[in-house]
Order: structure tokens, then C-alpha cells, then sequence
């Protein structure tokens, strides 16, 4: 992090300082064990800890400075704000303004995180590039993200993810992209947004600011986004598999589990290039990379090369061959959409296929007769064996009619679940995060 003072930091989040307004701080965080010299310790009530307790420990670690909601019990410069989470976004606002370098913003309901990654690793081909760690995207996690900003880095790719309205626009102030890019407009957190029409609403707040000068890169493939024809007067960038957008790729070759194959084209730009990642809709992503490293200056030979370095992170296709069998660990996070793309991907490989599906949340009213038709979907492509766990997942289940296999809790399927497997099954894991999925990864293994 560039130094900055305490005088800076309290302007930028209209708190009050109580101490020497020069003093400079090289870090901010909000984890006390992070604390240390040179940092500023922003206190958070969370809903397990309260951070203001930890303000004497983090003193003792040679914190500069804290970021609190009320007078420490410990002498210490600090800064008092009627909400340390908003006074961070203010910190996080300005911290950005001091960066002159093009900022890449994403969101999408399906494969924002993949995108992110395909769109970092080619970047990185020509620029010092910073990038959202893990799953730091929302209100807490972006100003972080913002913060580990350093002088060096020449472009930033920042993954901006929300569950209701208004909280893009928050982060959107934030980030101040040169380039917006949304991936697709899914059925994701209905419970707030009610419908596709309510996600697309949301997700596009990020257009409001938009750097004047910026670009909109969209996937045209998607039925809601392609309708967008303007926005103050930038027109979007549509990439998608379909030879109409101004993106597009032709002659696609499915390796399954290997990758895809396909030539990627704009204009007279055409070249050939391994995506090293199951599914076509690694295509789009890829897609989507190629137009904002156009955008950024990047030759074919560079965004190509940077295709190919590509590798996904955490729970997301991550291939496992255990020997016997084959599991598709992407259990990181589940909606309709992307339960559908991660069967379409299952779906032609050669054996038997088996999906373990769990519940997805925040889906609304709807959320049963969603389960239901995803269920419908798996037995439609033909998937051997579906595995149900959870209270929502029994109309998974029943969705798929004969063959499924039901559980109750997550516990009982991690029990119960080798005795399913054969050798030479591929399994596609798959729910929402917090159904804890991992715990059937690691049994199969």
C-alpha cells in the first residue's frame, strides 16, 4: 500500500482524528492477527466478535492506528466514525483516486471469478497486475482488495459481487472502472432481486461509475444483457459465441476435461488457443479476456499466451483423479445457471456420470420448482446417478424422477457416498457454499 497520513484517512471517511494527523500507515486491515507496524486497524462488529475488543492486542503489536466506532480502551491514535465498514469505503474511494492505472471491474452471476482469473492472467502478460483475492467482492472484501494496491502495480482486475440492490453502486463508487465487464444475468439471490429482470438491474449499476472515457464489455450470448444498446452514451462491447458479436469464436473443439480448443477472432484478428478448463462456457470467458486486453494494448500473441497460463482457483472445475475415479470439484458455489453449465460440461464425458447436487440458496419464493427443473435438466442430458443432499435438494430428486438418491444432510451423503461411486464414474460436486460441500469432496477422496 502507498503510505498515506492519518490526516488523509480521516478526511476521506469524515471521522475524527485523535492523534498526530502526519503519521503514516502502509496497511489496513481488518483480521487483529494482521495487525502490526505500520497499520491501521479498522474495528468491525461482526456477528461472532467485535473488533473493538481487540484494539489493546493490536496496540501491543505496534499498530499506528485504529479506525473505531467508539473511544478505545487503550491509548492509541484513532479514528472515530459512526460506522467503521462505511468509513472504509470512504478510505477505500480515495485510496483508488491516488491510482491513475485502468481499473478492470467484473460481475455476472455465473463465472465471474473464472472470468477474473482468464482476464488476470493475461493482463499480466504486459502489466503489473493486481487482482481480487478469494472471495473478497462484496462491501468489506473490495476495500481491502482496493488497499492492497501497491505503487507498482499498472492494472487492477476487481470481481465485484452483491446479493441486492443499491450494494454495486456502493462498490462501483469505489472501484471508478475504466472497463465494466458482466458475464451473464442468471437466476441468483431472487430472494432480493425477485427476477432476471431485477439481477440485470442490479449487476448494471456498476455502470454509474463508469469512468466517462470507459468501455462496457458484455456477453452478447446472454438474452438480457444484449439488450443494453447504450449507456450515457458508451455503447458495449459484445463478445460471445455466436459470429454476430463483435467477439467471437469459431471452430471450438470440446476436450472435456482436457479443455477446449477454438479460434478466437475480432475483426482480422483471428488466432488459435488451448483454454485449459472444462466446459464452453470457459469460451465465453475467454472471450471476454481477449476484448479487454484488446482494450488494454495487448498484441494476439500476448492475450493468446495468457490464455493458455490460465489456472482457476479454489473450488471451481478442479479436476481430481483419485485413481479409480474422476470428481469435478466445483462445489465453491451453486444457482440454476451454473448448476446447468457444470452438467452441460458432465454430461458428454464417456462412462458413467454422476452429479451430487446440493441446496442452492437465496433463490426466493421459487426456490423449490428451481430445484425441481435443475433436477429435470440433469435427467434430460442424461446423467447416470444424481445424489440429492439437503432440505431443498429433495426436489432436485424429485426432479429427476428414477435414479436419484436422497439425503436429508450433508453428514449422512459423506457417510453413504463411496458405496455409490463406481470405478470409473466422473462426479460433479456442486451447491452452495455454505451447504459445505467440500466435506463430499474430501470423502470421495
Amino acid at each position: 500500500m502507498k503510505p498515506i497520513t492519518l490526516k488523509e484517512i480521516a478526511a476521506s471517511c469524515q471521522g475524527t482524528l485523535f492523534g498526530d494527523e502526519n503519521l503514516t500507515i502502509t496497511s489496513i486491515v481488518t483480521d487483529s492477527r494482521k495487525a502490526g507496524e505500520g497499520s491501521l486497524f479498522a474495528a468491525i462488529k461482526g456477528e461472532r466478535a467485535d473488533g473493538h475488543d481487540f484494539i489493546p492486542k493490536v496496540k501491543e503489536q505496534g499498530t499506528v492506528c485504529v479506525l473505531c466506532e467508539k473511544k478505545p480502551d487503550a491509548d492509541i491514535p484513532y479514528i472515530l466514525t459512526d460506522s467503521t465498514a462505511v468509513a472504509l469505503k470512504g478510505i477505500a474511494r480515495y485510496y483508488r483516486s491516488l491510482f491513475t492505472i485502468p481499473f478492470v471491474g467484473i460481475t455476472g452471476s455465473v463465472g465471474k471469478t473464472s472470468t477474473k482469473e482468464l482476464i488476470y492472467s493475461v493482463l499480466k502478460e504486459k502489466h503489473n497486475t493486481h487482482k481480487t483475492q478469494g472471495n473478497f467482492n462484496n462491501e468489506l472484501g473490495v476495500p481491502l482488495t482496493l488497499f492492497g494496491l501497491e505503487e507498482s502495480h499498472e492494472a487492477a482486475v476487481i470481481e465485484m459481487g452483491i446479493s441486492g440492490f443499491e450494494e454495486m453502486t456502493r462498490l462501483s463508487r469505489m472501484v471508478c472502472p475504466d472497463v465494466s465487464v458482466i458475464t451473464n444475468i442468471g437466476c441468483c439471490h431472487l430472494e432480493n432481486l425477485k427476477d432476471r429482470d431485477g439481477v440485470l438491474k442490479a449487476k448494471t449499476e456498476m455502470f454509474r461509475y463508469l469512468k466517462e472515457d470507459g468501455h462496457i464489455v458484455l456477453c452478447g450470448d446472454d438474452d438480457k444483457l444484449s439488450t443494453i444498446k447504450e449507456y450515457n452514451g458508451i455503447k458495449p462491447i459484445f463478445y460471445g459465441i455466436d459470429t454476430d458479436r463483435e467477439y467471437y469464436a469459431t471452430e471450438i473443439e470440446d476436450n472435456l476435461l482436457l479443455g477446449i480448443d477454438c479460434t478466437l477472432c475480432h475483426g482480422d484478428t483471428k488466432f488459435r488457443v488451448h483454454i485449459p478448463a472444462p466446459g464452453r462456457h470457459m469460451v465465453e470467458n475467454a472471450l471476454a479476456a481477449f476484448a479487454v486486453g484488446e482494450l488494454l494494448g495487448l498484441s494476439a500473441d500476448e492475450i493468446k499466451r495468457g490464455i493458455e497460463s490460465f489456472k482457476n482457483v479454489g473450488s471451481r472445475s478442479n479436476i481430481i483423479d483419485n485413481g479409480s475415479y474422476t470428481v469435478i470439484d466445483d462445489c465453491y458455489n451453486a444457482n440454476p445457471t451454473s448448476v446447468k453449465a457444470g452438467l452441460d460440461t458432465l454430461a458428454p464425458i464417456k462412462g458413467r456420470t454422476v452429479a451430487v447436487l446440493g441446496d442452492m440458496k437465496e433463490l426466493g419464493a421459487e426456490e423449490l420448482s428451481l430445484h425441481y427443473e435443475v433436477g429435470s435438466y440433469a435427467k434430460e442430458k442424461g446423467i447416470d446417478l444424481l445424489i440429492a443432499a439437503g432440505p431443498l435438494s429433495k426436489s432436485l430428486a424429485e426432479g429427476f424422477g428414477d435414479g436419484a438418491v436422497y439425503f436429508e444432510t450433508v453428514d449422512l451423503a459423506c457417510e453413504k457416498i463411496k458405496d455409490l461411486i463406481k470405478a470409473g464414474d466422473t462426479v460433479l460436486v456442486k451447491a452452495s457454499h455454505s451447504m459445505h460441500f467440500e466435506k463430499i469432496v474430501e470423502a470421495l477422496q
